[in-house]
Order: structure tokens, then sequence, then C-alpha cells
């Protein structure tokens, strides 16, 4: 029998920070909250903002969402707009996402162009207008959490 172990190799300080570094909100997990944002992904390329959404309960059917499509981030106290290049779980306006029943939990991702490297502050702004709209002003996430992950193992091949 012959097993055949690689050896983990250790990655330049280079490697390492080239690598995206998604921050998770504390605050996402209080799921008392209606709307929050679960976690900041911000890398030389694009800026990924996951979403964590609770359906109405004053509707049967818990509502329904979307998204404006003139929806962009910013840093805090900047007048420079980063708009939104695409959405995933969330439809377009006027599409809407149906809810099946009230309180049912929805998460959703919008992805925007890569931010200063120095923001650690931003607005998020889907439409400021009167209406209900997901905005969120003053996020502040320099301070929020990473998680490791686990490192991937080779798998044998017998």
């Amino acid at each position: 029998m012959h097993n055949s172990v690689k050896k983990h190799i250790e990655q330049t300080p280079q490697e390492k920070a080239n690598k995206p570094v998604r921050l998770y909100n504390p605050g996402g997990l209080d799921f008392t909250k209606e709307h929050r944002i679960n976690s900041i992904e911000a890398t030389d390329t694009y800026t990924r903002i996951d979403f964590i959404y609770r359906s109405s309960m004053i509707y049967v059917n818990g509502g329904w969402i979307q998204m404006d499509a003139g929806c962009y981030i910013q840093p805090a106290n900047s007048s420079t707009k980063f708009g939104l290049i695409k959405a995933i779980g969330i439809p377009i306006a006027p599409e809407k996402y149906y809810f099946n029943r009230r309180g049912e939990f929805h998460t959703y991702t919008l992805i925007f162009p890569a931010l200063p490297k120095n923001t650690t502050q931003i607005d998020i702004i889907e439409k400021e207008a009167p209406g209900t709209f997901f905005n969120f002003y003053g996020v502040d996430y320099s301070k929020w959490m990473t998680v490791a992950h686990p490192i991937e193992l080779p798998t044998s091949k017998n």
C-alpha cells in the first residue's frame, strides 16, 4: 500500500494579501432585525455585499422585494458613487420576488465596482426618494470580523 501525502506549502505574504477578505457583521446575527448586512467583501476588482431580509409580518404572504437598477454605494462623506454591477437573489425593478409567508428569510447579494483601498465606511443606497427603499447610511465595517476557513486537504486517489 502506497499513500501519497502532499505537503502544505505556505503562502507568501503577497499571495495572502491578494486573497479576498470577507468581513462579517456581528449585527448580522441579530435575527430580530428585518433587514441587515451579513458581510462585505472588498477586493481590487469588486465590492460584494451580502444581505439578509425577513419578509413583512403585515402581509399574509410576506409581501415582495426588488432592487432599483440605480442602486449604488459610496464612501461615507464622499460624492463618488459606485453603481450596481450585478444583483444575485433579488430581481431588478420592475420585477419582484414574492415571499410565501410572513417572517420568511431571504438572502441576496449586490456586486459593485471596487472601492478605494482606504474605505472603511460606506453608504448603500437603493434610491433616495420617498417610499420604502433599502438604504443604509454610515456602514462602518472597519471592526467587523473575519472567519478563518479550514485548509483544504488533498484527497487520496487509490
